[in-house]
């Protein structure tokens, strides 16, 4: 059995004592209190905050921006902490201020970034993986058409069908269609690099690969359930949707360690 280093064990404290934390608000009278519920809110986003500072340490082993390897592992990690300072600004909004989430607000510059962050992020670690996303091979071209169309029709399908333009807020429209495109676009391309690079470098890459695309598919559906939630004003403080986000930035940080361990073994293989 793998003995598991201290950054995993670190990660894993950490998700357990915010998972006991959201179970304790779930189950017990405390959770009516909606300060309590805030708090929460405000405070598990520590899980993204983690994994982007330990996701920027690992970069540097690795040459930080200056590799490809290590410029996707830079873009990871601000892809998680972009996702904490929309949560920061949220929550002043609610314990600070004491008002209503504006949309758009500065707090979307976070949770909107996150999205060309990880795109880039991916694209990079295909290239890093070795993967060529040449067309020549017919399976290649209808995997490349079908996985976004499929992805981009579904987004379409439940948050756009019948959309009222208010061509008075231009960001508001472009936040509206950017959220479920942008999501589409990350986990096609994380989908693709994936079943191109299966057998590249022995299968060494395959699981981890797999790794960050359940990282990014638990994102898409955190996402997802938001916007389907919110559209249908059953979305609530501390609810299942935030623990969403708790487990897709813990499986995030869990695929960086996973980069890092992976491509030491291909280190010491060649060493």
């Amino acid at each position: 059995m793998t003995k598991l280093g201290i950054t995993t064990k670190v990660t894993v404290l950490l998700f357990l004592l915010l998972t006991g934390w959201w179970l304790l608000l779930r189950l017990t009278p405390i959770g009516e209190d909606s300060f309590q519920n805030e708090l929460f809110s405000a405070s598990y986003g520590v899980m993204a905050l983690w994994g982007g500072l330990l996701g920027w340490r690992i970069s540097k082993k690795w040459g930080g921006v200056k590799s490809i390897l290590g410029r996707s592992i830079v873009f990871f990690a601000l892809g998680l902490l972009a996702q904490e300072f929309g949560q920061l600004i949220y929550s002043f909004y609610s314990l600070y201020l004491g008002v209503e989430i504006p949309y758009p607000s500065l707090g979307d510059l976070g949770f909107f970034g996150s999205i060309p962050l990880y795109i880039y992020a991916v694209w990079l670690l295909s290239r890093a993986s070795g993967v060529s996303f040449t067309l020549k091979d017919g399976w290649n071209k209808l995997i490349a058409i079908l996985v976004p169309a499929g992805m981009l029709y579904l987004s379409y399908y439940m948050f756009l069908s019948g959309y009222e333009f208010d061509f008075s807020s231009p960001l508001t429209i472009a936040l509206d269609f950017g959220y479920p495109f942008g999501q589409a676009i990350y986990i096609s391309v994380a989908l693709l690099t994936y079943l191109l690079s299966k057998k590249l470098l022995g299968g060494l890459m395959k699981n981890r690969i797999l790794f960050v695309l359940f990282a990014l598919l638990i994102q898409y559906l955190a996402d997802f359930t938001f916007l389907y939630m919110v559209s249908r004003d059953i979305w609530d403080t501390a609810g299942i949707n935030e623990f969403m986000y708790l487990l897709s930035y813990f499986v995030m940080t869990l695929a960086l360690i996973s980069l890092n361990n992976a491509f030491n073994k291909i280190k010491n293989a060649s060493l």
